[in-house]
């Protein structure tokens, strides 16, 4: 079996799931896209993944860089980064489809076992786009199938997932994943940096203390936390920080709430900051929002507000 005939045995079975299931199933880790028309640019924050396009087509500014890929192409993001992305080829008849799983850095270096040394050479982008390796056809289709059998869920989806991971790693994404998985590595220090801001994203960001944190100096920190996620950490912390602001606006907190919620002292700076970064102030964002997800309609092409999902991270678009 050919790339071409293994994107097609995975076509039919992710569209089924994505109508019948919805972009966030019910294994951990595991989202669905599929989107019928062309999106507006959207801005995100992308943890680890691994993301394969079955259809359609779809550009991302990351670190930037201007980054399109399309039907059989597949890509990894390593570490928390902002993103601008819009979805650019998609239709009724060929929606745009993608797989995404969760990337467990843990589980990727159990797999590599303990190194002496780290990889042969530092990657030099926190990212990579590939064509798609036809031997994760399988492991992926059977993740698919397996939210049939939920009862199954807990015991086969770990496996399955460490499967996928085992296969990536014997792919041309190897080095890529060594690198993120080499605890020693820049590129996996401000991975833990960026993950300390996005879980403590409402606390004051002391970058001293940061650095500290991720055994690195100051100046080391600030030039390799530049060269990863292209904004200084006080910047990355105001993205993320306004990114999730967006989500609990959509899930229908107070935007006085919301503001303190993320860090925030002062509403009136919230709300500059918002309309800075989003172009709108956060309620008429909001409402334009819903009303563009409503426009589109749940994956099955029904309208469901009761169903209005938050906006998705990178993995999930």
């Amino acid at each position: 079996m050919n790339e071409h005939e293994d994107l097609c045995r995975l076509v039919p079975l992710t569209e089924r799931q994505a109508k019948r299931y919805g972009m966030h199933t019910h294994i951990d880790g595991l989202t669905l896209s599929c989107f019928t028309r062309a999106s507006e640019p959207f801005v995100t924050v992308q943890h680890p993944v691994y993301s394969v396009v079955l259809q359609g087509e779809k550009e991302a500014m990351i670190c930037d860089q201007l980054v399109r890929y399309t039907a059989g192409q597949s890509l990894i993001a390593g570490v928390d980064l902002p993103v601008t992305s819009r979805i650019v080829e998609a239709s009724t008849a060929t929606p745009y489809l993608a797989i995404s799983v969760a990337l467990d850095l843990s589980n990727v270096a159990e797999l590599i076992g303990n190194q002496a040394h780290g990889p042969a050479a530092e990657a030099a982008a926190p990212f990579g786009v590939m064509d798609f390796d036809p031997a994760l056809a399988d492991p992926l289709a059977r993740l698919l199938e397996l939210l049939d059998r939920p009862a199954d869920v807990p015991i086969l989806a770990p496996m399955i997932n460490r499967e996928i991971v085992w296969r990536l790693l014997h792919s041309p994404f190897a080095p890529l994943l060594q690198a993120l998985a080499w605890p020693e590595g820049n590129i996996a220090r401000i991975g833990r940096a960026t993950q300390w801001i996005r879980e403590n994203v409402s606390e004051p960001l002391r970058v001293a203390e940061l650095a500290e944190r991720v055994n690195m100096s100051v100046p080391s920190f600030h030039r390799h936390f530049k060269t990863v996620t292209t904004v200084s950490p006080l910047q990355f912390q105001k993205q993320m920080r306004l990114h999730i602001a967006r989500k609990r606006l959509l899930a229908a907190e107070s935007v006085a709430a919301v503001a303190y919620n993320v860090g925030y002292e002062s509403l009136s700076q919230f709300n500059r900051d918002y309309r800075k970064f989003y172009g709108l102030a956060p309620t008429q964002d909001v409402a334009t929002l819903r009303q563009e997800l409503r426009d589109r309609g749940s994956p099955n092409g029904a309208a469901s507000a009761a169903r209005l999902p938050p906006i998705p991270n990178e993995s999930t678009r």
